[in-house]
């Protein structure tokens, strides 16, 4: 048998039997050739091993052991791809990634929701917010150090697993950290806050700021992404913590040096963020620095009203006209009317877990317009611990002709942060 397999025969009746062939028709673009394909197989049954009579393959002529073997082709059907457990976790996560960090969105946030929850339990926890404050501070520099800002962070989603992982580790430790804070201080701010007074914004803000943390595309791509916006979202929560650490990690001090304080202190963060230590070895940084410290103590002193005197707030308050002998109002009114007015008091329990470090005054207003004010040392009565109860009223002098109109009894500070109202009406 020739190299190949084909048997001489066939080879012969090839040569000596050649005929023409016609062109095979052609169905939908695609060629029909009977003969072709009956070819093809008769040729690799000649090329492959002969078979006889029942599909029995004869024995080689040299016997078993001594005729060499024909040559054979064997077609094996293609193994389907099986893809492995890594393959598969990857291939879910690019389809389905987005969907998980909306979904792991919503466990943060009832994770604050808890947060809030033993906030509640009492202010002594208030002085780890130091250490939260400290490292959320150095991750920010760090961070911005190492990643840049703006379009500098671009290169992040094109580099290597390792820069990919660090980027996500910090800012995944940079959310959990803010949510930790920023959840802790609402509940402080909410009772610290008079709604509808000019301090009610910035309880708002810390409640968005706080939302944010939650939202992990929102930080990674928008908040986190450019320098300027994440110095101030550090900034508010820097600065609303710093107001509620000062009080308790030095009881009695006065609520406007606390604000001052945490001021300053957000001012240096601010700048950290922006500006290497290098660079303040020239004056001229120096003396811009300096401008804009002395800017923003001048504006949160100017603005003091509308930031509320966390940790006091006002936990009972009442107006009527009677007094019971163990200090409480006999009645107490919403609205009356101005014939029935002799004479009005307020009594007010104004709790102070960070100690008493301001002196609080009652101010009675009538339409906006303020009518009398009561300091502490005329006003203050015993009340139950931990609270300061002050005591106040207008007699027939000190009331005003024209009664009728919306009335309210505000408790401040010295220094005029709002700590909680009372209002009542007199209508005809």
């Amino acid at each position: 048998m020739p190299l190949g397999g084909v048997p001489p025969e066939l080879c012969g009746r090839a040569r000596a039997r050649p005929r023409a062939l016609r062109p095979c028709p052609r169905i939908e673009g695609r060629s029909v050739c009977p003969r072709a394909d009956a070819g093809l197989s008769s040729s690799l049954v000649a090329i492959g091993q002969s078979t006889g009579p029942g599909g029995q393959s004869p024995a080689p002529a040299g016997g078993a052991s001594g005729g060499r073997t024909a040559n054979t082709r064997v077609v094996v059907d293609p193994v389907p791809f099986a893809p492995t457990l890594r393959d598969r976790v990857r291939s879910f996560l690019r389809k389905h990634g987005r969907k998980l960090w909306w979904l792991h969105s919503a466990y943060a946030l009832g994770l604050g929701i808890t947060v809030v929850a033993f906030a509640q339990k009492g202010f002594e926890h208030a002085r780890w917010l130091a250490i939260s404050v400290g490292a959320a501070w150095l991750l920010v520099v760090l961070f911005f150090r190492l990643f840049g800002s703006g379009r500098d962070q671009a290169h992040v989603h094109a580099a290597g697993p390792k820069v990919k992982l660090r980027f996500f580790a910090m800012t995944y430790v940079l959310k959990n950290l803010y949510q930790g804070m920023l959840f802790f201080l609402l509940p402080f701010y909410w009772k610290s806050t008079t709604f509808w007074a000019p301090n009610s914004w910035f309880v708002v803000l810390l409640g968005i700021c706080a939302l944010l943390s939650t939202l992990d595309i929102v930080f990674d791509r928008v908040v986190f992404r450019f320098r300027a916006l994440a110095s101030v979202f550090h900034g508010v929560a820097l600065f609303g913590c710093l107001n509620l650490v000062v009080p308790a990690l030095f009881p009695d001090t006065r609520t406007l040096y606390s604000l001052l304080v945490a001021t300053a202190i957000t001012v240096v963060g601010f700048w950290t963020i922006h500006v290497n230590l290098a660079t303040l070895r020239d004056r001229r940084w120096i003396a811009l620095f300096v401008l804009s410290a002395g800017a923003a103590l001048a504006l949160v002193y100017a603005g003091r009203t509308a930031i509320p005197p966390v940790p006091m707030y006002v936990s009972h308050g009442a107006v009527g006209p009677i007094v019971l002998p163990d200090g409480r109002l006999g009645m107490v009114v919403r609205e009356l009317h101005p014939s029935v007015i002799d004479k009005l008091l307020a009594i007010t329990d104004v709790v102070v877990p960070g100690g008493k470090g301001d002196r609080l005054v009652h101010v009675w207003r009538h339409d906006g317009v303020e009518v009398h004010r009561a300091t502490e040392t005329t006003s203050r009565v015993d009340g139950p611990e931990g609270t300061v109860r002050l005591r106040s009223g207008l007699t027939g002098r000190e009331l005003p002709k024209h009664l009728v109109g919306s009335w309210s009894v505000d408790v401040e500070t010295q220094d005029g942060q709002l700590v909680g109202r009372v209002g009542f009406l007199v209508t005809e």
